[in-house]
């Protein structure tokens, strides 16, 4: 496969995850913001500091205002992070890789933009925020329904759901990091209630409340939340999960090539620091900076990918 082929691919399923990933932000933010926080302006910060938007969003607004910050974060034009401005960049990647695309994966990314373009024409008042969230979160799921049930699992497949993985583990390790490192006020916060608060709104950011409930027979404290995001490979959303999926998936492409490549060994070892983990090694550690290496091990894998398959020749 061509490298830009193959990078048109990864970038339209990291597109497409990272929409979700932000409307998923927005909606824990705007739950916390109307119901438990005393501090609204400091919720909705820790929203763009979590997508990584901060910089961008400070030159064009002043403050964080709730109706400001999710129609940055929704559908300015001048936010390359925004919703509406990434659903744009994965239908032009569909565009670029439709050859590639069942009918009904090319579909389902062409119409999720015509929706969008729609739906987010106007600014968002804030009593239609949780139909426009849920409407975001349902076209990316159709759209990995369609990716699921209708592609071969040949190379294609492999390239989509690499992008899938690493922008899932990215965002899930910075709502981690953002979440319980700049929202608890001090650190004698830690284990109180506020504390088991914020590792709750962690969960409902990575729409992980419910699962936790099923899975988990601990109540919500610090530990117990972080070892179900880190470590439990049932959580599709966890670092170890994804960190599985991203090793499986570079071994078919090296089978597939018949070429091991140096992000095969990146990957595997991002995986070990995972496999065979107790929650507690981990806070001995400092989840602060176990889950900034996360992070930075991520984004230098993510790298390696574009190196060695191409992507930008």
């Amino acid at each position: 496969m061509l490298g830009k082929t193959a990078g048109g691919l990864y970038w339209m399923f990291r597109y497409l995850e990272r929409a979700e990933n932000i409307a998923r932000l927005v909606e824990a933010g705007f739950r916390i913001a109307l119901t438990r926080s005393n501090d609204a302006e400091a919720e909705w910060k820790s929203v763009i500091v979590t997508s990584a938007s901060q910089d961008t969003y400070e030159a064009h607004h002043e403050g964080y205002d709730s109706s400001q910050v999710i129609n940055f974060l929704l559908r300015e034009a001048h936010n390359p992070s925004s919703v509406l401005s990434i659903i744009k960049a994965a239908r032009d990647n569909a565009r670029l890789t439709r050859t590639a695309l069942t009918t009904e994966v090319w579909y389902a990314v062409n119409d999720t933009w015509m929706m969008f373009s729609e739906l987010l024409k106007n600014p968002v008042p804030e009593t239609e925020v949780p139909r426009v969230l849920s409407v975001i979160r349902q076209q990316a799921a159709l759209v990995r329904g369609a990716l699921h049930g209708t592609m071969l699992r040949n190379d294609i497949y492999d390239f989509c759901s690499l992008g899938i993985a690493i922008e899932r583990m990215d965002s899930t390790a910075r709502i981690i990091d953002v979440k319980y490192y700049s929202l608890l006020p001090s650190p004698s916060f830690v284990g109180s209630r506020l504390d088991n608060v914020q590792w709750e709104t962690v969960l409902r950011s990575v729409s992980a409340h419910r699962s936790f409930r099923w899975a988990v027979e601990d109540d919500f404290t610090a530990p117990a939340i972080a070892n179900f995001l880190i470590l439990d490979s049932r959580m599709p959303r966890s670092l170890n999960f994804c960190a599985s999926q991203i090793a499986a998936n570079l071994g078919l492409l090296a089978e597939e090539y018949q070429m091991r490549k140096p992000s095969n060994d990146l990957a595997e070892e991002l995986l070990a620091r995972l496999k065979g983990r107790d929650i507690g090694s981990i806070f001995d550690e400092g989840l602060h900076e176990f889950v900034e290496t996360v992070i930075d091990d991520t984004a230098r894998l993510a790298w390696q990918i574009e190196q060695d398959y191409r992507f930008n020749g």
